[in-house]
């Protein structure tokens, strides 16, 4: 064999050589090289639980968000009383304590559920007047109440506030307690005495407004309202107004009154006291000179309830405590405009703790 063959076959031999070594290097790696399984929980893993982290953080927004959102009902009406239904979102300026607010939901209303407690002065300056005040408080409820939603109670007061009626939506427990409403409260029965007032006092007005709000709709779903049916005159010094209206905030409770009384044998009407009920939780006070003029008085509640916005933001002040906060509803740029509305709210801390 020459010299060049043995070279040829020699420099064959080292190529097939170092193939086959790195053959088996590479074998001998693929063998310690992790699976495709082992090399993805590292890096998989961390990735699920932040990721898993992440939802749960923003489920607890979430549901953070939903507790501390705080809903308004108001309505819009022009310097001719008649109802605005035609708002967007951008036309209203909600304030908190005079610090503007983002606003998270706005929607018109007209079908909320209503919880109604209808207050029945029956002292005596309301002798000649209650008469008529029962039958138009019955049409009122024929005519606004849905049974299948809303329910209401009858509650009398002069020197005691007495239950007449529990909250129900059978028209005719509703019809047969306002027949039971008679001067200087029912005899003792089966009536249930919300409160009573102080032994020097007389007409328990603001005591009656308080146990409406406290014991009847402070745990009540939907729209909460207040009707009164008084000369707005209270004789009893057990609660002041003041009181009294610190208790429908804390409820959500809405006042509208029926200014009407005896003007000749007695006071007339306390009409700045009736407003200030009413103006303070959002509703109105009216003062019918006849008959229809008390049927107009029920329907133009009927329409303010039917005819209202809920907007609904999440406070941005810092330290959340159990003060009083004031709300203002604006529309922007109309100053021709009236919003109707509560004046103000406490803190979710305190509601939960007198709803427990």
């Amino acid at each position: 064999m020459s010299k060049i063959a043995i070279i040829i076959f020699i420099c064959f031999v080292l190529v097939i050589f170092q193939s086959f070594s790195r053959a088996a290097q590479n074998q001998t790696g693929e063998n310690q090289k992790p699976s495709r399984v082992e090399q993805r929980k590292p890096e998989t893993k961390p990735d699920d639980k932040k990721k898993e982290s992440q939802e749960i953080e923003e489920e607890k927004e979430l549901i953070e968000l939903a507790t501390d959102l705080v809903t308004v009902t108001f309505s819009v009406t022009d310097r001719q009383n008649r109802y605005i239904n035609d708002l967007k979102q951008e036309e209203i300026k909600v304030l908190e304590d005079d610090a503007p607010q983002e606003i998270f939901s706005f929607t018109r209303v007209s079908d909320l559920p209503l919880k109604f407690a209808l207050l029945l002065d029956v002292s005596g300056s309301q002798e000649y007047t209650l008469p008529l005040e029962r039958a138009a408080a019955a049409r009122f409820f024929q005519k606004v109440m849905r049974p299948d939603r809303d329910t209401a109670a009858v509650m009398a007061f002069h020197r005691e506030v007495v239950l007449l009626q529990d909250l129900t939506s059978d028209l005719s427990k509703i019809a047969a307690a306002l027949d039971r409403a008679r001067l200087e409260l029912p005899e003792p029965g089966n009536e249930k005495t919300l409160a009573t007032g102080a032994k020097s006092g007389g007409t328990a007005l603001y005591s009656a407004v308080y146990a409406a709000s406290d014991d009847l709709l402070a745990r009540q779903t939907g729209r909460r309202v207040i009707i009164l049916l008084t000369d707005g005159y209270n004789f009893d010094n057990s609660v002041s107004i003041e009181e009294a209206i610190r208790r429908t905030w804390q409820s959500e409770v809405i006042i509208y009154a029926i200014g009407i009384g005896d003007r000749f044998r007695f006071s007339g009407i306390n009409t700045e006291a009736l407003r200030e009920l009413c103006s303070s939780t959002g509703g109105r006070a009216y003062f019918p000179q006849d008959n229809n003029d008390l049927d107009q008085a029920f329907k133009q509640i009927e329409d303010d309830l039917r005819q209202q916005y809920v907007v609904a933001y999440s406070p941005n002040s810092a330290g959340r405590s159990s003060s009083f906060r004031t709300i203002k509803v604006e529309v922007v740029g109309r100053k021709d405009l009236q919003t109707h509305h509560r004046r103000g709210y406490y803190s979710l801390q305190l509601q939960q703790s007198i709803r427990q």
